[in-house]
């Protein structure tokens, strides 16, 4: 007995420094597929998770929660808790929502030559009283992190008297330079408008929105270009929830990037289509908040679902993209045993 105990110790203690000295030092690359692709490990709490980007060695990630969350990451599979963007509420953030409580939803970042800039929601459950906000910093390391973000001020703004919801911004960055930023949730469904790529503001103000999609329950819009195409990812159903959490991701494509888009039944996106993408898979439930980033030559997916093993805790998770044979972006789900 004593000696198949120290026989099961040493091998549960040599799969324990495997996995540790895979995490240290594995690097996605290209033909990974998803049943070989770690789950990220470590600080991995996070919900709306922002795109993945890089600076100096280490990957970032952002999130919802108190002054706007982050991850970083050596190698974007064992990460850690990163500071805060902000150590006070924005000034116009806190005269918009005064009910925000310093709790800002579902950012997203892009890097514009040597600047980031980070989008961020001002709102509060189920209201319209809402807000994009920008902020825009230089350097992304830990000791210097929350002095570096110079907060600009709103991007767009509704009030209830408004059919939709300045929340949830997403930004796209396409070849020829110009930038365009997808948001809403809910209500009259999903828009889109261009921003200036020197400001991160508005190009145009008075410029009229761009509907893109709609659905009872949408939220959570991303874009991607692949050769011709755009395509336009989007959430439906209920988030929040942990386990009963009903998100899924929906996904149409355009030949231009303002749309329409459509699913791969020809169903426009503002008249209720859009194909199937990602559902909930095992213990991975509720897969929303979409974002892709590119790095070893191919695209990789980062998301967050809610742990069916953990009580329904909101994660971060990565897969790779790839194409089907019809040009649409397909990723293998996680399996039951992952």
């Amino acid at each position: 007995m004593k000696t198949k105990l120290r026989a099961a110790n040493h091998f549960l203690g040599a799969r324990r420094m495997f996995v540790v000295w895979f995490l240290s030092c594995w690097t996605p690359g290209i033909g990974i597929s998803a049943e070989t692709v770690p789950v990220p490990a470590g600080y991995t709490r996070i919900h709306d998770p922002s795109t993945v980007v890089e600076s100096g060695g280490r990957w970032w990630v952002f999130g919802t929660g108190r002054g706007i969350t982050s991850l970083w990451s050596s190698n974007r599979v064992h990460w850690l808790q990163g500071p805060p963007v902000f150590r006070e509420p924005p000034v116009w953030a806190a005269e918009w929502v005064p009910d925000h409580r310093f709790r800002y939803w579902a950012p997203d970042v892009v890097r514009i030559g040597d600047r980031y800039y980070l989008y961020y929601s001002v709102s509060t459950w189920g209201s319209r009283q809402s807000g994009i906000g920008l902020a825009v910093g230089r350097v992304l390391t830990p000791d210097v992190f929350a002095h570096d973000w110079h907060d600009v001020g709103p991007v767009i703004r509704t009030t209830p008297s408004d059919n939709y919801n300045a929340i949830d911004p997403a930004l796209f960055l396409d070849r020829d330079g110009r930038l365009w930023m997808v948001f809403g949730s809910y209500w009259s469904g999903i828009k889109m408008v261009e921003l200036d790529p020197g400001t991160g503001l508005r190009k145009d103000p008075e410029a009229p929105l761009i509907d893109l999609a709609w659905k009872e329950a949408i939220e959570a819009a991303a874009l991607l270009r692949n050769r011709q195409h755009y395509f336009l990812f989007v959430n439906w159903g209920q988030c929040c929830r942990g386990t009963n959490s009903t998100y899924e991701i929906r996904v149409g494509r355009s030949a231009n990037v303002t749309g329409p888009y459509l699913d791969r039944q020809g169903k426009d996106l503002r008249q209720g289509g859009g194909s199937p993408f990602l559902a909930t898979s095992g213990r991975f439930i509720g897969p929303g908040h979409p974002s892709f980033f590119e790095t070893g030559g191919r695209w990789w997916m980062s998301y967050h679902y809610y742990d069916g093993r953990r009580g329904g805790q909101s994660a971060l998770d990565i897969l790779p993209l790839d194409w089907d044979s019809e040009g649409w972006p397909v990723v293998r789900p996680r399996g039951p045993m992952e």
